[in-house]
């Protein structure tokens, strides 16, 4: 099982470059695609997905010829947009027993056990009798992927699904996406570092439409092994410290200073303490050096 994207692109009519020749292969599991607001992975996604098309490169999912064969890949695709809508006064299990029929499950009894099945792996069995549209963030997340899984998709696509959700809610959403996740390939699009770090096997760092880096999260951390470092500062000593510094990141103590994470070959000075590399410190490397290669281009 394997989605293989060539040399896409694509360029808005405002001249937005949102895809710059990007070119992929994700196979089972769970793979991350992560990137700051604005970096593409939206069209990314959405392209995939056939909802749009791109100025030129081809994707293919195992046999099938996605940009000319969108009828054969919708087949296998469960995808869950950014934000999408809901029928009002509708039932979580209404809504779904509806979907099914759509899909062409008219044996009653069949789609009433799908329908079970999906709300019991979503959790929303306790609120299955719930509208819809009353549900919270998360309970809405929860049931975009119960629609999804519908038809058993071998292609599962969801774009930035834990924005917005408390913890407590992300966490839930989390759990049903690992159990989803195992006999399919899922694509997650996401800002958040985190959600990458606990989910995914795989993943890409996407900024101005181009891959900045494709690696296994657990690979990722041991390239930058021993080239982290740690220091104490004043609030008004930052600023200089940005100045000496490739400073990675930078957080607040509660004695008022700041604790700046270091990216650097050697230690820099004898204040400077070596820092266990995270999956964070990753993606800020990634972002800096593509913004100094912009800046020098």
């Amino acid at each position: 099982m394997k989605l293989i994207i060539n040399n896409l692109t694509k360029t808005y009519k405002n001249k937005v470059k949102a895809l710059d020749n990007v070119s992929l292969e994700i196979g089972k599991g769970m793979f991350g695609l992560l990137g700051p607001n604005g970096a593409g992975k939206s069209t990314l996604m959405r392209t995939i997905a056939t909802l749009q098309s791109p100025d030129s490169g081809n994707i293919n999912f195992n046999d099938i010829d996605v940009l000319n064969d969108q009828l054969s890949l919708r087949k296998v695709l469960g995808y869950l947009p950014q934000s999408f809508g809901v029928y009002p006064k509708m039932s979580a299990e209404e809504l779904l027993n509806y979907f099914a029929l759509l899909k062409g499950i008219s044996n009653n009894q069949e789609r009433d056990k799908l329908v079970n099945e999906l709300l019991d792996i979503t959790n929303l069995q306790d609120v299955k009798k719930k509208n819809v549209d009353g549900y919270s963030g998360g309970m809405k997340q929860r049931f975009g992927i119960a629609q999804l899984l519908l038809n058993n998709p071998k292609l599962i696509i969801v774009d930035e699904p834990t924005a917005g959700l408390d913890p407590a809610e992300r966490q839930r959403f989390l759990n049903v996406l690992r159990e989803v996740g195992t006999s399919s390939t899922v694509i997650f699009s996401t800002h958040i570092v985190d959600d990458v770090k606990e989910l995914c096997n795989d993943m890409a760092i996407l900024n101005g439409g181009k891959i900045l880096k494709h690696v296994k999260p657990i690979e990722a951390t041991k390239e930058i092994n021993n080239k982290i470092w740690t220091k104490t500062v004043l609030r008004d000593e930052l600023e200089q410290a940005e100045i000496d510094y490739n400073i990675l990141s930078s957080n607040y103590n509660v004695d008022n200073t700041l604790t700046i994470r270091v990216y650097s070959e050697e230690k820099l000075s004898k204040e400077f303490k070596k820092a266990e590399p995270q999956l964070d410190d990753v993606y800020f490397i990634a972002l800096k050096e593509d913004q100094e290669n912009l800046i020098n281009s």
